[in-house]
């Protein structure tokens, strides 16, 4: 059968949705890895990545019966899931994209300042003190702190150095997993819309 038909576009969907069950599995074994060897201590950013690991395979799995069984409702759900994620998806990759220096500089004093759990995960793994400044009268997990003099520099001008490559990366990374997304889209439409060979060829599917 030539690639379009229904076999094809039941095997692509299915290959599509495996994919997104591989990288939900290895976002909670990401996350689940750094909390247990001490990388990340925030338990609201471990909880978040596994949160997004395990909400992505549940749409897969979704997916993923419904183009084995070619369950008409199933499929209808997971296109407008589908959809919606992509939505997000998209203009977050996008706003990742056009961020210039000053607004990136401002989301990263925001996100410091947000939460103490993190300040310290960034200082000793980056082994800097301090957003702006160095806080000599203050407390910092970096291990240059316990120098004396200290001899650390501040985490602005450590992260701000790799700011715009991550969010090059995960824009770019985003984007891609966002036309993936509306492929799985069409391919659902197409899906829903096909006969099965095996059944009545003058029933309505």
């Amino acid at each position: 059968m030539v690639c379009g038909g229904f076999i094809c576009t039941k095997n692509a969907l299915s290959a599509l949705n495996i994919l997104y069950v591989l990288v939900s599995l290895l976002l909670i074994g990401v996350a689940a890895w750094g909390k247990w060897f001490d990388l990340v201590s925030s338990i609201r950013v471990v909880a978040g990545v596994i949160g997004v690991g395990i909400f992505l395979f549940l749409v897969a799995f979704v997916g993923l019966c419904g183009a084995l069984k070619h369950h008409q409702v199933l499929l209808f759900f997971y296109m407008i899931i589908l959809f919606t994620v992509f939505v997000m998806q998209f203009s977050v990759s996008c706003a990742c994209l056009s961020l210039n220096k000053e607004q990136q500089n401002h989301l990263l004093e925001v996100g410091w300042n947000r939460s103490e759990v993190t300040q310290r995960d960034v200082e000793k793994t980056l082994n800097c003190c301090g957003f702006n400044s160095v806080p000599l009268n203050g407390s910092c997990a970096a291990s240059c702190f316990n120098d004396v003099p200290p001899e650390c520099t501040t985490c602005s001008s450590t992260i701000q150095q790799a700011a715009g490559e991550v969010l090059r990366f995960v824009g770019g990374i985003g984007l891609f997993f966002s036309f993936t997304e509306i492929l799985g889209v069409w391919l659902a439409y197409r899906y829903r819309n096909l006969k099965d060979p095996r059944s009545n060829p003058g029933a309505f599917l």
